[in-house]
């Protein structure tokens, strides 16, 4: 009898103990269960993030595409450009890319898009009002109170990359240069721009006006579908006055590769903090091709490296339904 309480004690404690681990256990495995669940949502959160930032964005185009463009060979040796690529314009295929999602400073090539929100926006024989002299970087010269057509705005501005003309279209635009501003970063977001944020109409603010060359190259091909932008971008010299013709200026264009290798524009940018920045589009055989180097130590000799690696080397292959 004593051995038979000792034994029913024995178990009645076995039991308490294996209740209190199972207890344990269920804890445990709670604990265990609730830590997966905010692991997995947070690595959820982390991968969408991932995606959405290093995602390539389209330009909203459509187009009928016959021909679809093939590099017969894609080596491009020795550049000095951190980011690169190159873009059939027609069907917008990569045809070459480096670091093509990093974000770098623009520059002054933030000038194309000052120059699309400005085209929608004025007449080319607007008169507008300079309010600002000595802008920081590039200036043309103006004076405040002077007054030039919008037109010759437009050349002062996108061929010796004049900051004050810049800043005097952003200034005379409705609401301001703020608006102004405002309008660049939504028509960047319509272009399906994502990777790109404007802060002025320059490109002086390194650090918040920045972009992909992937962005600045679809920007580019939208770009050259005005034609007078790409008349504009595509003239060397220039002569321009204010509208009562008492102060001329001899404009010239930067882009030293401008009328070599079939190039047509279009557009230089440089900042202590960009590098140099160039945004190229070159004609053969009735394609247009956008090149763009961003934080390069020669934009030229890059752009010229990549000239040559596309000159005589595109394959355009039947596409056939």
């Amino acid at each position: 009898m004593k051995n038979f309480h000792f034994l029913t004690k024995r178990i009645k404690g076995l039991t308490n103990y294996f209740k209190k681990k199972k207890n344990l256990f269920l804890y445990f495995f709670l604990f265990f269960s609730i830590s997966v669940l905010i692991t997995a949502s947070l690595f959820d959160v982390l991968l969408r993030r991932y995606i959405y930032e290093n995602r390539v964005n389209e330009l909203p185009i459509n187009f009928s595409l016959d021909l679809y463009p093939v590099l017969k060979s894609k080596v491009a040796k020795d550049l000095t450009a951190k980011s690169a690529v190159v873009m059939d314009n027609e069907s917008k295929v990569i045809l070459f890319s480096k670091n093509p999602n990093l974000l770098f400073s623009m520059a002054s090539t933030t000038k194309i898009m000052t120059a699309i929100i400005s085209l929608d926006y004025y007449k080319m024989d607007d008169i507008l009002t300079i309010q600002t002299e000595n802008v920081d970087g590039v200036n043309v010269g103006f004076k405040i109170g002077q007054k030039f057509s919008f037109e010759n705005l437009l050349y002062a501005m996108l061929l010796p990359s004049g900051n004050d003309a810049a800043l005097a279209i952003a200034q005379n635009y409705k609401g301001g240069e703020v608006e102004f501003v405002k309008k660049m970063n939504e028509k960047a977001k319509d272009l399906g721009l994502h990777n790109t944020h404007f802060a002025d109409p320059a490109g002086l603010m390194d650090r918040e006006d920045y972009t992909t060359v992937l962005d600045l190259a679809k920007l580019a091909s939208y770009a050259l579908k005005n034609e007078t932008f790409a008349k504009i971008v595509g003239t060397k010299e220039m002569m321009i006055a204010d509208v009562f013709q008492e102060s001329n200026f001899k404009l010239v264009n930067l882009n030293k590769l401008l009328g070599t290798n079939g190039v047509t524009g279009i557009k230089t940018g440089y900042t202590d903090e960009a590098g140099q920045v160039l945004v190229t589009s070159k004609t053969e055989n009735n394609h247009t091709i956008i090149i763009v180097v961003m934080d390069s130590l020669d934009r030229f000799s890059d752009t010229d490296k990549l000239l040559y690696l596309v000159s005589g080397n595109i394959n355009y292959l039947s596409i056939h339904p």
